[in-house]
């Protein structure tokens, strides 16, 4: 019989607790992944207990009383506090998704926290996004117009702009990302939902002139057609957007084209 092992320092430890003082029935508590890669053991997952009637009502309300106030050696990342950085995504609960606009009373039972799924861990819930910003660097998110335009601003009918919605709210979390199979299985290939999602904008914008030039990019096995539509991208985009939608928009016009 053959059997699996998994690799060295995958399987998490219990790891320490940390006990409120106060005897107050708002107390929750927080389970929260840590690792250290300056430390040679197996990651942990560390408890904190936290009356609720002294801390903010958000998942990052409650990561930064622990880290103030109890455990300094925590690391994650966060920055405007007002879901629109992207910085403090996490998987919460489950789901990938902001830890500044996640309220705590949505949870039932202990607070689950951990970093972004399927990413390299650069330490506790700090994920290691070179390879995501790459990708996204590779699909020239910027206008390429052609036509000069002089002193002018480019200007664009009320109908253009309208095509816009729901693509330039995108934040760079990679929530969406880093919840789709696909990109679990090819992520050295396929460039995931959110990044396809910011090459659309362009993509769809009446003012850039390199559209021809940007659908010939994405003309590959990989990069576009990995997608299955298995729709976790859209079901758990913090900003309510809908990556698997413009994904198809762009086969479509991939198909249109050629027609």
């Amino acid at each position: 019989m053959v059997e699996f092992s998994l690799p060295r320092h995958s399987k998490p430890m219990q790891g320490k607790h940390h006990a409120c003082q106060n005897a107050s029935s708002e107390i929750r508590t927080f389970q929260v992944y840590r690792w250290n890669p300056e430390d040679d053991t197996n990651l942990r997952i560390d408890s904190y207990e936290i009356d609720l009637n002294e801390c903010g009502p958000m998942v990052l309300d409650a990561l930064i009383k622990i880290k103030n106030e109890m455990d300094s050696t925590l690391t994650f990342r966060r920055s405007c506090r007002e879901g629109i950085c992207g910085s403090c995504a996490m998987n919460i609960d489950g789901t990938n998704t902001l830890a500044c606009i996640k309220p705590i009373s949505d949870i039932k039972g202990n607070v689950k926290i951990y970093p972004l799924p399927h990413m390299n861990v650069i330490k506790d819930l700090v994920p290691d996004l070179s390879l995501a910003y790459a990708q996204y660097a590779s699909v020239k998110p910027w206008l390429q117009p052609d036509t000069p335009v002089g002193v002018r601003e480019r200007l664009q009918s009320e109908e253009d702009r309208a095509k816009l919605d729901g693509l330039w709210e995108c934040i760079l979390c990679f929530s969406c990302t880093t919840s789709c199979p696909s990109y679990w299985w090819n992520s050295e290939k396929y460039l995931g939902p959110a990044t396809l999602l910011q090459s659309y904008r362009w993509i769809a914008d009446s003012r850039d002139e390199h559209t021809g030039d940007r659908l010939d990019e994405l003309e590959d096995p990989f990069k576009l057609y990995r997608c299955h539509t298995i729709m976790n991208c859209t079901n758990t985009c913090p900003k309510g957007l809908n990556p698997a939608k413009a994904i198809g928009e762009i086969k479509k016009q991939m198909v249109e084209r050629k027609a």
